[in-house]
């Protein structure tokens, strides 16, 4: 393992903090960084570090306080408010409790934290206090992992590393933990550092560099060790040829899976969550799932208790002969997940929990041929569970092929570990208008009214496939969305005219995240002229982009969706035009009712599939901040002429003309949209005018 400290890229590291805090906090957060971007060391959201340093109180007096991670931050990125302020002098004393409950230590933590607000600490907290050392750091490296989770793994490490390193048994995290820790500290303070059995590696340090500097020693130690026990490849890697065939087959199945794990509130019936699917299918990892014992190794316990809420106690392992036909697998796939769910249940009744909920779905699903699929409520929470998965499956794969047999924790350990308040709370979602997972495609995505609709969609946490034509308009939404949405915007370059494209489109969707939702047909084009000036390759030019566009648009999501059998929703950007067309505008007139028309005969042809189509129908929509509409751009000067008015005294005129006398804003067409995306009552084939009350253009 490559040694990265760079001790001048401290002085670049930004703490607001005075004082002897400010150049303990300054190496805590570089070291901190250091470790969380090495992926052999740390993953998303995991590890733990923390610094005794001394911060003035109400007083002027510099009182002593731990600086430990704050539960649920990412090393990777972590800056001073990733760090909670715990009075060391009163938490310390805990060391001599008894016994403490996680309620009661969650209580104390939260009690004498040192600054008013602070986010709540982690699980880990006292044993960062415990620990008498200045700077402290836990991580979590695959090579000690393949060492503490065998068969005699203890003897092991002691022959590794020999006497001076404290070996410390399994022990559930939060106070039993911490105390076992202190213990052994107080036993042998010579050590250089302690292994954790199923938890990883913890190294100390009276400055930063020390603590770090241990920790690459003792990883590189493991990693001579395994490199020289191993006797064989640790799996056989499938072909070129079998690999292309795994990414084909999922791309087949991976909406009927995603379709299989959507949840439905049993009175309602309305969506309660979805999910991203995320998929692992490298060469390794197919031959790993189709290995002698592979299956077996795959429904071993998780690698560390805080692997458990990531991936689940168990995939669900579903043998490809298992799924049928492979065109239409959905009720094989429902009712594997189904049955995992049952014995989820019976997991929960064997440790206690017998509150009659069904247990929840799998969070990685294992298809040999086709690769591993990881799934969580946002495509944040699927990467962690992929990358945990990609972990666990070569650490299982390295004890094997160093002649271990891999042990994990027992399920009543793991039981304890998943239900502990503290993991609990790291699952917490913001409340948000959309049920979590919700995927949306977005066509005419780089103008006024689709800009905004993509902006809301993701404000309410949607993942969004970001659809127009290539260029520039495209790629500056995009990079602006990405810059504040990242992970859940897909750029799809698309012309909705080309059968292929679109076809293109809604697969890299699935290749991305698994299915769709929500589509919203938005993608049009005006002109201006009379019927008897028509220009015909004009009028077959809105054709193709209003009328075909919208039919093939339409197509697609009817595959998917059924394909996907959870149901969904499409919105169609109308035009009051449908209801009250406007003279020199007949070709848009005209072509825009057909669309209309075609989002009318979807809404009949796709009701049993629980797929709803409804439409929006905007007026005089001129920008959305710097974003020009098109049709505006097309039309605007024609009536700017017509009327002897300029773009101001335009926009004012059709203000005046509706009976709110309002501002019609692409905002308020992306409410319009949202009302149908979340479905606040059972409608279909309805429109919605968004124009501020033209009595001519009410939809009847």
């Amino acid at each position: 393992m490559r040694h990265r400290w760079d001790e001048k890229a401290i002085a670049d590291i930004t703490v607001a903090l005075d004082g002897p805090a400010q150049s303990d906090l300054r190496q805590r957060i570089y070291s901190a960084r250091l470790l969380g971007n090495d992926p052999e060391l740390v993953l998303h959201g995991g590890g733990n570090v923390s610094v005794k340093t001394l911060l003035p109180n109400v007083f002027g007096e510099l009182a002593p306080v731990t600086l430990v991670k704050a539960s649920g931050q990412d090393l990777a990125t972590i800056g001073e408010a990733g760090f909670t302020a715990l009075d060391h002098d009163y938490l310390v004393r805990l060391a001599n409790v008894g016994s403490l409950s996680d309620v009661a230590m969650k209580d104390e933590l939260m009690l004498h934290l040192a600054r008013p607000h602070e986010k709540p600490p982690s699980i880990e907290a006292l044993m960062h206090v415990f620990l008498a050392p200045k700077y402290v750091d836990h991580t979590h490296p695959a090579s000690i992992l393949a060492l503490t989770n065998r068969e005699g793994g203890i003897e092991l490490i002691t022959e590794v590393f020999g006497s001076n390193i404290c070996v410390i048994p399994y022990a559930k995290p939060g106070f039993m933990l911490a105390r076992a820790v202190a213990e052994a500290y107080e036993r042998d303070s010579d050590c250089q550092g302690m292994i954790l059995m199923h938890h990883g590696l913890i190294t100390w340090g009276e400055t930063a560099r020390e603590a770090y500097d241990r920790t690459i020693d003792l990883v590189n130690r493991a990693e001579i060790y395994l490199t020289g026990a191993t006797s064989h490849d640790r799996v056989a890697p499938v072909s070129e040829a079998a690999t292309r065939s795994a990414i084909h087959r999922y791309r087949s199945i991976a909406p009927a899976l995603r379709g299989a794990m959507i949840r439905h509130d049993c009175d309602t019936d309305h969506v309660t969550q979805r999910v991203v699917l995320r998929p692992i299918r490298d060469s390794e990892t197919l031959g790993f799932l189709e290995s002698d014992g592979g299956r077996e190794l795959a429904f071993e316990p998780p690698l560390t208790p805080d692997n458990l809420i990531r991936t689940g106690m168990q995939p669900l392992w579903i043998a490809t002969d298992d799924l049928g036909d492979e065109a239409d697998p959905g009720q094989r796939l429902a009712a594997a997940v189904d049955d995992y769910s049952r014995e989820y249940s019976k997991y929960y009744k064997r440790h206690g929990k017998a509150d009659g909920s069904p247990g929840p779905g799998p969070k990685v699903v294992m298809l040999p041929g086709i690769g591993i699929v990881c799934m969580g409520r946002d495509v944040a929470e699927a990467d962690t569970a992929r990358d945990v998965t990609l972990q666990t499956v070569r650490v299982k794969a390295t004890i094997a092929a160093t002649g271990g047999r891999y042990q994990g924790l027992s399920e009543a350990q793991l039981y304890e570990m998943e239900y502990d308040p503290f993991q609990q709370a790291k699952l917490l979602r913001q409340d948000l208008a959309l049920p979590s997972g919700t995927i949306a495609l977005v066509t005419g995505a780089a103008g006024a009214i689709g800009s905004s609709i993509c902006e809301r969609l993701l404000q309410e946490g949607a993942h969004v496939a970001v659809t127009d034509l290539a260029g520039g308009q495209l790629d500056s939404l995009v990079g602006r969305l990405t810059a504040q949405h990242d992970g859940r915007v897909l750029a799809v370059p698309l012309d909705v005219t080309s059968e292929a494209a679109v076809a293109a489109g809604f697969e890299s969707v699935v290749e991305q995240w698994g299915g769709l939702d929500l589509l919203v047909v938005n993608a049009g084009l005006a002109h201006v002229s009379t019927l008897s000036a028509m220009d015909l390759s004009n009028f077959r030019r809105l054709e193709e982009v209003n009328v075909e566009g919208t039919l093939l648009l339409l197509r697609q999501a009817a595959q998917l969706f059924g394909r996907q059998g959870a149901g969904g929703d499409v919105v169609v950007v109308s035009t009051k035009n449908v209801f009250a067309p406007g003279a020199g505008f007949g070709a848009y007139s005209a072509t825009k009712a057909a669309c209309h028309q075609l989002a009318r005969i979807a809404s009949l042809e796709l009701a049993e599939l629980d797929v709803r189509v409804n439409m929006v129908s905007p007026d005089a929509v001129f920008s959305h901040g710097d974003r020009k509409s098109g049709l505006w751009a097309e039309v605007g000067p024609d009536r700017m002429r017509a009327r002897g008015l300029d773009e101001a005294g335009l926009q004012e005129y059709y203000r005046n003309r509706n009976l709110l006398k309002t501002k019609v804003t692409a905002e308020h067409v992306a409410n319009a949209v949202m009302f149908f995306a979340t479905r606040q009552t059972p409608t279909t084939g309805a429109t919605i005018p968004v124009d501020g009350g033209l009595p001519d253009a009410t939809p009847r």
